[in-house]
């Protein structure tokens, strides 16, 4: 069932492999079968992730918000990394994460100028794996997940660790029982209204998701795991590949503000997943583009980079599409390879990365 708010913002079908042919392989992803040159995947809920992209008709909206493009922010010279995550504190200083080399930075802080100010480097945070997510609480502590590193580490204002969840190099459950805080591939993270922290793990079968792989890994599927903010364990639960209720993958998380139901955004299949903030099923809403990202602004707004798709949609809390920014997948000026985690300063200018291409994107509101 598709949103019934589409009627909002014209829209335009088109086919993933005729349209999206920058973007998206034409060619089937064998089962089984991983990315980046990861082992096939057996033995679990979710070896099938992915299987029908290139069968789904996505749908590219008219950009109808009136937002400019700009690029103002300059990464160091030499670092070709996409920028996975960016985030903002309270001084409205910029935090980009960027995928790059072993023995480069990967975090970086620019100021109200975008001016780089500060690089956080491996003698902090070691080197990424692979970084995807990243938040600020409203402490200002930067919080970086590490998803093939399986790690989210936690650093003070200043740059000092503060924390790290998970063991680097050890793929696993979290169980209480037996004392094990292992991660399962951390994509994201957020806060709810009293700090609680959410994660969100699984990402399908971009690496050997399976239960005979890891001698402390039972189930192979993507979970949300739920923790105070000091890190101490309060509650998890667990998706699959198919079905009400279920998820195959947590590429994107938020938390409404009003009543702390958990939005998990499900990529691969299209879908926005609701919880209550005690881990209670409370509705799927399914969408016709990549749920890439989720992020709230300080409007009590909900947003949606479609990753792939190129663009950012602005939601009402039921999933209708509201508005886009984004001319759609491609490196030209607006477009995207694979826009993600967001973020939204005090004036209304949006920004994103790009996991694909090493550049910031400011979208800058139109005055009122």
């Amino acid at each position: 069932m598709i949103p019934s708010g589409l009627h909002r913002a014209a829209v335009i079908a088109f086919s993933v492999s005729a349209a999206l042919a920058p973007a998206f392989s034409q060619t089937p992803r064998p089962t089984g079968t991983g990315n980046d040159g990861a082992e096939p995947c057996s033995h679990s809920p979710i070896c099938a992730w992915g299987r029908g992209r290139n069968a789904i008709t996505h749908e590219l909206h008219t950009p109808d918000l009136g937002f400019t493009i700009a690029y103002p922010f300059a990464l160091p010279d030499g670092l070709t990394g996409g920028v996975s995550a960016v985030a903002l504190n309270s001084k409205e200083h910029l935090f980009a994460l960027q995928r790059n080399r072993a023995g480069q930075p990967q975090l970086f802080e620019f100021d109200q100028n975008h001016k780089l100010i500060r690089t956080i480097g491996e003698d902090v945070i070691g080197h990424l794996n692979k970084a995807h997510g990243m938040a600020i609480d409203s402490e200002d502590n930067i919080w970086i997940c590490d998803e093939n590193g399986d790690t989210v580490m936690k650093l003070s204002p200043q740059g000092k660790l503060l924390m790290t969840l998970g063991v680097r190099g050890q793929r696993g459950d979290w169980d209480e029982t037996k004392g094990q805080r292992l991660l399962w591939q951390p994509l994201a993270l957020a806060f709810s209204p009293t700090g609680d922290v959410y994660i969100g793990m699984g990402h399908g079968n971009e690496s050997p998701n399976d239960t005979d792989k890891s001698p402390t890994n039972k189930i192979g599927a993507a979970r949300v795991l739920h923790l105070d903010k000091d890190g101490k364990f309060i509650d998890q639960w667990f998706g699959n590949n198919a079905g009400q209720g279920h998820f195959s993958m947590v590429h994107g998380i938020a938390i409404n503000p009003d009543n702390g139901n958990v939005y998990i955004g499900d990529r691969e299949e299209y879908r926005i997943v609701v919880y209550t903030a005690g881990g209670k099923f409370v509705k799927t809403i399914q969408m016709r583009n990549l749920v890439c990202a989720l992020y709230v602004d300080p409007h009590k707004q909900l947003w949606m980079a479609t990753g792939q798709d190129g663009q950012v949609f602005k939601l009402d809390w039921d999933g209708n599409v509201l508005g886009a920014i984004g001319n759609g997948p491609g490196r030209g000026e607006g477009q995207f390879i694979e826009s993600n985690y967001m973020t939204m300063d005090s004036s209304g200018n949006f920004y994103t990365g790009d996991t694909s291409v090493a550049r910031i994107t400011e979208m800058i509101p139109p005055q009122r």
